[in-house]
């Protein structure tokens, strides 16, 4: 059992470290505060005082704020349908005895560490592109008009280059929860004569709860505010504007740092909204 001068000296030695953490968040966030409570033009006088709510008022009555409000839930929540659904599906054809099983594992995890502007280059100049893609030679050579992705389908496209680079953290995850799963409930529900969908309904699925819960979690935050990928591709433009591009592109057409940082308070407010009911509805399998 640890003393109480073992337990002082940890807190001593831990100090440093908690103090630059918390600095490091609190002091932003400080920022954000208080400028969006001033009207603050760095390239047209700097910081021109207090105007109390009226960013905020100018921001949320917007008539591009609820779009970009909804565009974020629906990139949000088609990344996590496709990510865990075909997680799960990677992750058990991942866990069968292969050839060259730990190559095809690293094949799969490897977009993971590719960077998002490289990514949505690669899917916006290679695949989607409506002349020299890749898509459009398949949809040609099948006698079909090519799509014009960016724009005639930019929503799904978004939502396809997002979920292409977060699915390899989901089968990684849900990989590992799999690999955890005891082999002897697998065993005895096959000596019963349980077929192959039943013994994932009931035993491999509820053991994955956990774990879903987590990709869930984990990708919600970092999805929320999806930018490169927008940047890259369609530049806000054909209804894929979220409520972080809406910032930025606030910030750039007039130049008031603190109009967007009353979009940053809005956006940090939908975050906390997302994980709250997340934490309510999904989270409960965290005490499983």
């Amino acid at each position: 059992m640890a003393t109480r001068h073992s337990r002082t000296a940890a807190r001593v030695m831990m100090a440093p470290a908690v103090v630059l953490l918390l600095g490091w968040m609190l002091v932003p966030l400080i920022m954000t505060l208080w400028f969006s409570f001033r009207q603050y033009l760095p390239m047209r006088g700097g910081d021109l005082g207090f105007v109390g709510f009226e960013n905020y008022v100018r921001f949320v009555t917007s008539s591009a704020f609820w779009p970009s409000v909804l565009a974020t839930l629906i990139i949000v929540a088609g990344v996590l349908v496709i990510t865990v659904c075909l997680g799960v599906l990677l992750a058990i054809l991942l866990d069968q005895p292969m050839w060259g099983q730990g190559i095809v594992r690293i094949l799969v995890i490897a977009p993971f560490f590719v960077m998002p502007t490289v990514s949505a280059l690669v899917w916006k100049n290679m695949l989607m592109d409506p002349v020299n893609g890749l898509f459009a030679h398949l949809w040609k050579f099948f006698g079909a008009e090519p799509v014009q992705w960016l724009s005639q389908a930019s929503l799904p496209s978004i939502i396809l280059i997002v979920s292409w680079q977060w699915l390899p953290f989901a089968t990684l995850i849900l990989l590992t929860a799999i690999q955890s799963l005891d082999s002897e409930q697998i065993e005895a529900a096959e000596m019963d004569g349980a077929p192959h969908l039943k013994r994932f309904w009931y035993i491999v699925l509820p053991h994955l709860g956990r774990a879903i819960t987590i990709v869930i979690l984990i990708q919600t935050i970092f999805l929320l505010s999806v930018f490169a990928e927008i940047f890259v591709t369609t530049q806000g433009s054909f209804g894929t504007r979220t409520l972080t591009y809406l910032i930025f592109q606030r910030v750039l057409e007039s130049q008031n740092v603190g109009l967007g940082s009353a979009g940053g308070v809005y956006a940090i407010i939908l975050a906390n909204i997302v994980a709250i009911f997340l934490m309510r509805i999904v989270g409960k399998n965290l005490d499983a």
